[in-house]
């Protein structure tokens, strides 16, 4: 900021007019410069006199909106999905689940929240389910598979999973999300439509 400053300055008091601009330190915080000519009653320039204004909560704020915005267009495409979307906690429980999982599985949003991921899986899927997750409890995210679900009206449909770690900054895996796709029968990748 402080190496702009004498230019900023002259170009200030050629223009003989005032001058803003946002400078950022290394630090973090972001400040709003201005520059505005000093004159005297004869209007003459003598000076220039300098604001520094502390605009990094301002620059957060928008920051948090924009990554507000971000998440609400994304709960949009998951709301809207035509594939079920689940995402469960570490240990297992249901902590989302979207209306096409609804829809395909039977279970409403406030019963599912209520279950665990297994009560979904068959008994014999269930030594994969927990390979399944003992991987995303690593970080590690599974190729998409076919496998099979459990429906709440006790039908086993084959579905084509795609299954996500959900990480945090550290790369900590805290949860993990689930894309799941009804395949008809006899075909080897989900159905398109």
């Amino acid at each position: 900021m402080g190496s702009h400053l004498p230019s900023h300055g002259e170009s200030v008091g050629q223009a003989m007019a005032g001058s803003a601009r946002r400078c950022h330190l290394k630090a973090g915080d972001w400040y709003l410069l201005r520059i505005r000519p000093y004159r005297t009653l004869e209007n003459v320039i003598e000076g220039a006199v300098i604001t520094l204004t502390d605009i990094t909560e301002v620059k957060e704020a928008r920051a948090t909106l924009s990554e507000a915005e971000a998440l609400r267009r994304l709960a949009v495409v998951v709301e809207d999905a035509y594939d079920a979307v689940t995402m469960q906690d570490l240990d297992g429980r249901i902590r989302a689940w979207n209306p096409a999982a609804a829809r395909i599985y039977g279970w409403s949003e406030a019963e599912a929240l209520d279950m665990g991921y297994m009560d979904l899986v068959p008994d014999d899927r269930k030594d994969e389910a927990r390979a399944m997750a003992a991987r995303l409890r690593r970080g590690d995210t599974p190729a998409p598979f076919q496998t099979r679900r459990r429906t709440k009206d006790g039908r086993i449909l084959t579905v084509w999973i795609t299954p996500t770690a959900l990480v945090d900054e550290s790369g900590s895996a805290y949860a993990f999300a689930t894309t799941e796709r009804v395949v008809e029968p006899d075909t080897e990748s989900p159905e398109v439509g």
